[in-house]
């Protein structure tokens, strides 16, 4: 299959606002008129705009949402460890950035109210809108909470609108689904690297699970009032099963290689895709790669998130009779080596890690690249391709043409299964046709409806929900920053405090290290480095975040996040 490249190719110009709704404006003269909303070429430059904001492994030397978001339990960054906000900012583009695309997509939409083209024509590109406006919606809502719910391009003379209060948190996410199943019934087309009506469910499944567990989770003390609500947890559950098992029924099957889903240079092929970002050599590049080798430090998977992938007699470390053993033993290159650590976990573990350790005076070198170390002695390698990629472009800054999974099989199978679990309704022929695909391909025994006791399961669910949470974590390590957000839609995000919870802090068993250059506790696991001096402390305030102080100076109705101040 051809590769499209329209990321990051298209600026649209217009009016200026201070208000975030009504910056970047796509309008002008020429654009609103009959004339224009009925061609569809410009409906397509339009629409197409919104892939920028899927960023995938970047864009160039920006990072993408992959490996880089690492504010969670998973990973120790090598730059900054604490809170993506400690105090209430001006400005930021987690507010204002949604809001343009927002106008964008009700441009879109308005405009198509005076198209002249065919009835399914323009619902198509309605749904291509209501789409992106769904997605920046969730993006906000799960943010910020409350959000104004906008579906006009505003007026700025419209005051009601640009200085009203924020809309129920609720009210909006159920206009999100509206929208979402509008798209799922109108998008047409069958090309992976677009917009289809498939990935449209992928999205819904993906929100939908969000919301259910989000409502079934929270509390009023750190919700903004908020109560839990298994009425409407279990609607949006509901939900999130019915897109799955619309996705399921669609003929895409498992990718034999788990890493081949993270390190190919084209994933057209891949019969587990559902929507991907293509890059390609020379024309369209990234630098995911070269951050993973980055030779001024790289973040390393923690201790806590080691210790989460089973044994491959489907065990946990506390229950397993085989070797638990994970201490580095020093190889023939004087390097120190976890191959055998590896060989007896789950198979994802021994792909997504390097098999030797790398930190400060043993650094280490890939497959040829320039030698670096990791902040908790464990290098992130699933997203390296070490035979297809020149050791130059492995080791260069957006010299790197992966292409990039955004919604895949995997993730429907987990959704699916936790979706279910939740709603108490999970069998065992439900669990063969999801999650044990997954097992199977990581080497592990199938899952059953009664697992046994784990004894770290410490948030208070049922073993059958910590083992599927388990297997989402494991099949998702590093990625897309989902673990953070899955904190959150748990109402878990005290486990990433750092005293409570100080094995999100360790990294690699460092008990044969000689004369070591880096910090090791007591029991002989090295201390992430760049966090002695980090602590992070949990508070109720980080469930979301706050709004920034110009939007709350230009409008007195709109009132900050709790507890920040």
């Amino acid at each position: 299959m051809k590769k499209l490249f329209i990321y990051a190719t298209i600026v649209l110009t217009g009016l200026t606002s201070c208000n975030d709704f009504l910056d970047k404006a796509p309008l002008d003269a020429f654009t609103n008129t009959s004339a224009y909303w009925s061609n569809t070429s410009n409906l397509d430059n339009q629409c197409n705009t919104f892939y920028n904001n899927y960023s995938g492994y970047g864009n160039g030397s920006g990072g993408g949402w992959f490996y880089f978001k690492t504010l969670s339990d998973d990973q120790v960054d090598y730059q900054s460890t604490v809170w993506t906000y400690t105090s209430v900012v001006a400005t930021s583009t987690n507010w204002s950035a949604p809001f343009t695309e927002i106008r964008r997509a009700n441009y879109i939409i308005e405009g198509l109210q005076t198209s002249t083209l065919d009835d399914a024509v323009k619902a198509n590109y309605e749904g291509l809108a209501r789409l992106n406006r769904a997605w920046q919606y969730f993006q906000l809502v799960r943010m910020y909470g409350d959000v104004q719910w906008i579906t006009t391009v505003v007026d700025p003379a419209d005051k009601d609108v640009v200085y009203g209060p924020r809309t129920d948190r609720d009210v909006v996410m159920d206009n999100v689904l509206e929208d979402l199943n509008y798209a799922t019934t109108t998008i047409t087309g069958t090309n992976k690297q677009r917009f289809t009506a498939d990935m449209a469910l992928a999205m819904k499944a993906d929100i939908t699970l969000y919301e259910g567990t989000y409502c079934k989770y929270r509390n009023a003390n750190d919700n903004a009032g908020k109560a839990a609500d298994n009425t409407r947890a279990e609607k949006y559950l509901r939900e999130c099963v019915s897109a799955c098992e619309a996705l399921m029924a669609k003929g895409y099957s498992l990718n034999p290689s788990y890493q081949g889903n993270y390190n190919s240079v084209s994933l057209a092929s891949n019969p587990e895709m559902i929507f991907y970002k293509p890059y390609s050599q020379n024309t369209f590049m990234h630098s995911t790669i070269d951050y993973t080798i980055n030779t001024s430090g790289t973040s390393g998977m923690t201790k806590n998130a080691f210790d989460s992938y089973l044994f491959l007699d489907g065990k946990p470390k506390a229950t397993t009779t085989m070797d638990t053993d994970d201490a580095a033993v020093k190889d023939a290159n004087g390097k120190y080596s976890i191959e055998n650590v590896l060989a007896v976990r789950d198979k994802r573990l021994a792909v997504t890690l390097d098999p030797v350790l790398c930190f400060k005076g043993s650094a280490y070198s890939r497959a040829g690249v320039a030698a670096f170390t990791s902040t908790t002695g464990y290098g992130i390698a699933k997203y390296d391709n070490t035979t297809e990629l020149s050791v130059s472009d492995r080791n260069s800054i957006n010299k790197q043409y992966t292409d990039c999974p955004l919604y895949w099989l995997s993730v429907v199978y987990l959704n699916f299964a936790e979706a279910k679990a939740e709603l108490g309704t999970l069998t065992q022929a439900d669990l063969d046709k999801s999650i044990n695909r997954l097992q199977a391909r990581a080497g592990l025994p199938d899952m059953t409806t009664q697992p046994e006791a784990d004894p770290a399961n410490n948030m208070g669910v049922s073993n059958l929900i910590w083992e599927i949470r388990r297997c989402r974590r494991c099949e998702l390590m590093c990625d897309n920053w989902t673990r953070y957000w899955d904190l959150i839609r748990w109402h878990k995000l005290d486990l990433l405090d750092s005293s409570k919870n100080p094995t999100i802090y360790l990294g690699a068993n460092m008990k044969n290290v000689e004369n070591p250059e880096i910090d090791i506790n007591a029991d002989g696991y090295m201390i992430g480095s760049n966090t002695l001096n980090q602590p992070r402390t949990y508070e109720a305030k980080h469930y979301f975040y706050p709004i920034p102080t110009t939007q709350l100076t230009l409008n007195p109705n709109m009132q900050q996040n709790p507890n920040w101040k």
